[in-house]
């Protein structure tokens, strides 16, 4: 069984859009968007558009949950989970 180690340097509550993605900070520069991965605090669907360019919806995700997924933006639409934060 392998072992993952889970650190970020960076973290900031993530509003969900339709049309904004979360801010990067994966670059120097700060173009380009290598994505974030997500704390989600309370219970629900999580809607994501992935780094790779995916729209999926996580149903049902607990709270106090990691995804280990590359997440660009958070839909407002068809998103219920509470206190999300993006990391870095």
């Amino acid at each position: 069984m392998s072992y993952q180690k889970l650190q970020i340097s960076r973290a900031a509550a993530v509003t969900p859009s339709d049309t904004v993605d979360i801010p990067s900070v994966s670059t120097q520069d700060g173009t380009g968007n290598n994505g974030c991965v997500l704390y989600i605090g309370g219970y629900g669907d999580v809607r994501v558009l992935t780094a790779g360019g995916d729209d999926i919806t996580f149903v049902g995700v607990n709270g106090g949950t990691f995804m280990p997924v590359q997440v660009v933006r958070v839909y407002a639409t068809n998103t219920n989970a509470t206190d999300i934060v993006a990391m870095w």
